[in-house]
C-alpha cells in the first residue's frame, strides 16, 4: 500500500534528521567517477540561507510525518541579456559619465532549484516532480520569470525528470574546474601585482565590466559584502600600480593597463564539507605516499592528492575575467594566490565553473579527474509576461563568452 504524501515547507525543529539522513543516502556524483558526499555542517537550509529569497521543502509521510525527499529553491534578479545604451549610465559607480558603456544589462526575476533529493526506497513514485511543482508554485507567486537547475549530463533520471515530465530544455554547459590544494605554496609570477580590492572597489569593477554578463546578478553588492566572501583580488603588470598608488577602480577603469584580471574567493569550508568515496584501497596508498613525498620533499614541488577522502572544505573562486592580451597569465596568476589562501585555510580544493566558451579557461588550473568537463543547466520559462520585450525568450538565446556563476548556489 502506498503511503499518502505531503509536500510541507522544512521545520527546523523537527526535520534536521530526517533531511540528514535522505542526504546520507544520496550520494552525489557522475556514474563512473568518484563519488562525493555533501555535508552540509548540520545546515540543512544553508545553501541558500544567503539568497534574497529561499524555501526549502520536504515530502513526509502523512501519518508518521518520515521525510523521504526534500527540495530547495532560491530566487534573485539576473543579467538575462543587453540592450544598446541611449543614455550614459551615471548611476552605477562614478566613471561611468567618462566611460560611457555602450550596452546595458536587462534583468530578469530567476528561480533556482537545488539539492532536490528523494530517498533510494522512494523513488519512481512521483515524490521528485511532486516537490519541484510545488516549488515552482512559489516561484511564481514571487514574481519569478524563469526557474533552472544544475545537473550531471550523464544523471540521466535528473535529466528526464526536468526535461521530459517538468518541462524543461538544456540551456547551457559551463565546465567545473576544480584543483587540489597541493602541501606546498605555489610560486607565483613575478611579473604580476596582486592587489587586495576593497568591496566598494569590486563592486564598482564588476558592475563596469561585468554587468552585461548572462546570470550576472543584480544584488552583486550583497554577494560582495557577504561574510563567506574573503575578498577580491586584481592582477595586473607589475609596476603599474602598488598598494600605496592604487587609485581606485573609478580611476584604474578610466586608463586600464594592456591586460589584468579579477576574482573573487567564496569560503564554502563554512557552509559544507565534501568527501571523496568509492576508491579503492590502492590509490588511497598511492595518494597517501603523493603526501608523504610532497612534505618530505617541498622544493620539488610534486602534484601531491590532498586528504579527499575525509571530510574537506573548498573556496569557489567567482567573478573569474580579465581583458588584454596577457589576462590568461593573470588569471592563472590569481588562481595561484587563491590556492595558496586555500591552504592557509585548510581546504582541500579550490573550485569554479566557467562557460564553454570562457576566452581564459584553458589558463584555469585543474584536475580533470576531480572536475566536470561539461555541467548541465536546464532552463524553464515560467510566465508570459515580460517588463522588457527587448531580449524575447531567455531560453532560445544561443550562449555569451562567459556567464557569472553566482557562489551562493555552488
Amino acid at each position: 500500500m502506498v503511503k499518502k504524501i505531503v509536500i510541507r515547507e522544512f521545520d527546523a525543529s523537527k526535520d534536521c534528521m530526517g533531511v540528514e539522513d535522505v542526504e546520507r543516502r544520496c550520494e552525489v556524483g557522475p556514474s563512473g567517477k568518484l563519488c562525493l558526499f555533501t555535508d552540509l555542517l548540520g545546515d540543512p537550509i544553508c545553501r541558500v540561507r544567503n539568497s534574497p529569497a529561499f524555501l526549502m521543502l520536504v515530502a513526509a509521510t502523512a501519518d508518521h510525518d518520515d521525510i523521504l525527499g526534500m527540495i530547495r529553491g532560491c530566487i534573485k534578479t539576473v543579467t538575462c541579456g543587453k540592450k544598446l545604451s541611449r543614455t550614459p549610465k551615471t548611476t552605477i559607480h562614478h566613471a561611468a559619465a567618462d566611460h560611457p558603456t555602450k550596452y546595458v544589462p536587462v534583468y530578469t526575476k530567476l528561480a533556482y532549484i537545488l539539492g532536490l533529493r528523494v530517498s533510494p526506497a522512494h523513488r519512481r513514485m512521483g515524490i521528485g516532480l511532486k516537490l519541484v511543482e510545488k516549488m515552482e508554485e512559489w516561484f511564481r507567486e514571487n514574481g519569478a520569470e524563469y526557474s533552472y537547475i544544475a545537473t550531471e549530463k550523464d544523471n540521466v533520471a535528473s535529466v528526464n525528470l526536468f526535461t521530459e515530465k517538468c518541462g524543461y530544455s538544456k540551456f547551457r554547459t559551463p565546465a567545473i574546474l576544480v584543483n587540489p590544494v597541493f602541501a606546498h605554496p605555489l610560486p607565483l609570477s613575478q611579473r604580476v601585482t596582486i592587489l587586495p580590492l576593497s568591496r566598494s572597489d569590486a563592486e564598482i569593477l564588476y558592475r563596469s565590466r561585468f554587468s552585461t554578463t548572462e546570470f550576472f546578478p543584480r544584488d552583486i553588492d550583497s554577494i560582495l559584502n557577504n561574510h563567506l566572501t574573503l575578498g577580491t583580488f586584481l592582477a595586473i603588470p607589475r609596476g603599474v600600480y602598488t598598494h600605496d598608488t592604487w587609485p581606485g577602480s573609478d580611476r584604474f577603469l578610466l586608463n586600464p593597463p594592456h591586460s589584468w584580471a579579477v576574482l573573487s574567493v567564496w569560503n564554502c569550508n563554512d557552509v559544507f564539507r565534501l568527501q571523496v568515496r568509492g576508491v579503492s584501497l590502492v590509490k588511497r596508498t598511492l595518494a597517501r605516499t603523493t603526501r608523504v613525498l610532497d612534505r618530505a620533499f617541498p622544493w620539488l614541488r610534486l602534484p601531491s592528492v590532498p586528504e579527499l577522502f575525509k571530510p574537506f572544505g573548498l573556496h569557489f573562486l567567482y567573478g573569474l575575467g580579465g581583458e588584454g592580451p596577457e589576462a590568461g597569465r593573470m588569471v592563472k596568476t590569481l588562481c595561484g594566490y587563491a590556492h595558496n589562501l586555500a591552504k592557509e585555510k585548510g581546504c582541500g580544493v579550490v573550485a569554479t565553473e566557467v562557460s564553454a566558451r570562457e576566452r581564459v579557461r584553458a589558463a584555469i588550473p585543474h584536475w580533470k579527474m576531480l572536475s566536470c568537463e561539461e555541467d548541465l543547466w536546464c532552463i524553464r520559462r515560467l510566465t508570459e509576461d515580460f517588463s522588457d520585450g527587448s531580449v524575447g525568450d531567455w531560453t532560445k538565446s544561443p550562449p555569451g563568452l562567459s556567464i557569472f556563476v553566482d557562489p551562493r548556489e555552488f
